[in-house]
């Protein structure tokens, strides 16, 4: 019973964990427009859709016999072509997902530097930092990135809290008047990435042994946690910082700490969320690139070539790095980019494989399906649109 109970709490950690990144710094800046209020209904939409499609594909899961993974999944219910462009969204997703978290860690380089040394670095040298430092573990391999993942989290945890319990006397509840529900559309392609676990699924089957009832339980849990910390986050940055600020930043493609940090310019509160950034970005790179490398590497069958391991960093890393130079905007940009691909990957894609099980085939059960879809399609319409007018 107490080993059940560790997995279930464990499961419940690790849906969570996979979802909370570096995109719900993102998350205040693209939400200014609308406002508050507005924001947190676009943030309960967004998690309701994007529960309603991780039991979709728990469902899908479940019903496959052995341990699969999710293009595995692809390739058995919908045929090796279905596969075949799964792959190479995924590979996309991921991609951008690293130029974004590429892209954010710029800003916190250069103040560092600037602060420790007096110099202004410049444009080209910003993104290297991150590649230089922490790129390396990400050759090393897995046991690597767990060991300095570990340590990260905490001060991502704990950063997080001191935000919590330091920001509330400085909020203006003024500012949550601000509303513009219209602008809301705009914040969708973002927020959608900011609830993307599905990928952790398979795994989680395995992990808690196939119960579906756990698995339920521990998705909708699990889900429910990072819902709860972007709304504490989206009230303490929306009523600490101006909209002129935030809005600001989100034409210059930056998070919400630097408008945080020239709002309320308190040498302690700007080091710990100057730090707080840092945590996020890093974890959430460490873990996407990890993904990233070791899928390029079973891929494209490097581990046959002794060059392989050095072959697959190139191609994790130059890839977003070019994107990063191309586009000053990298980071909401890329975040825009990979809002795109999880409308298709997560949302699309589990509710075609559902649609072939048996237990789907009910009027009722194919109206939610379609539903799901034409929902889906909307948000890549959306993300099309405002990738268009950037």
């Amino acid at each position: 019973m107490n080993l059940r109970n560790n997995r279930f709490i464990g499961g419940i950690l690790l849906v969570a964990g996979t979802a909370i990144g570096a995109g719900m710094l993102a998350i205040p800046v693209i939400t200014s427009f609308a406002g508050f209020f507005p924001s947190l209904l676009l943030l309960a939409l967004v998690w309701l859709f994007l529960y309603l499609t991780a039991r979709l594909l728990l469902d899908v899961n479940l019903a496959s016999p052995g341990q699969v993974n999710f293009i595995s999944m692809v390739g058995r219910t919908l045929g090796p072509f279905w596969k075949g462009i799964c792959w190479v969204i995924y590979l996309l997703l991921l991609y951008s997902l690293t130029a974004a978290y590429i892209s954010g860690s710029a800003s916190f380089f250069q103040n560092i530097t600037y602060f420790l040394t007096g110099w202004e670095i410049p444009f080209w040298v910003k993104p290297f930092p991150l590649l230089i430092f922490f790129g390396i573990f990400i050759y090393l391999g897995t046991k690597s990135v767990d060991r300095i993942n570990r340590i990260l989290m905490i001060g991502l945890i704990a950063s997080y809290f001191f935000l919590i319990a330091f920001l509330p006397p400085y909020i203006d509840t003024s500012l949550f008047t601000h509303s513009d529900s219209p602008t809301l559309f705009l914040a969708v392609p973002v927020i959608i990435t900011a609830f993307g676990f599905h990928i952790i699924i398979p795994t989680l089957t395995t992990y808690l042994n196939h119960d579906a009832k756990v698995l339920r339980l521990t998705i909708l849990i699990g889900s429910l946690i990072p819902f709860v910390v972007y709304v504490i986050w989206e009230f303490l940055t929306l009523g600490t910082i101006p909209v002129s600020s935030l809005q600001e930043a989100y034409r210059c493609g930056e998070s919400a700490i630097n408008p945080l940090v020239r709002t309320l310019q308190i040498p302690s509160i700007s080091f710990i969320a100057q730090f707080f950034s840092f945590f996020a970005i890093v974890t959430s790179f460490l873990g996407v690139s990890l993904s990233l490398s070791d899928f390029l590497t079973d891929g494209l069958k490097m581990r046959r070539y002794s060059f392989g391991r050095e072959m697959a960093s190139l191609l994790t890393f130059v890839p977003p790095l070019i994107f990063v130079y191309a586009y000053p905007r990298g980071f909401l940009l890329a975040l825009e980019y990979a809002g795109f691909f999880v409308a298709i990957l997560l949302c699309i894609f589990p509710a075609l494989m559902a649609w072939k099980l048996p237990k789907y085939r009910s009027f009722s059960r194919r109206f939610f399906l379609c539903s799901i879809l034409l929902i889906s399609f909307f948000v890549i319409g959306l993300s099309i649109l405002d990738t268009c007018s950037n």
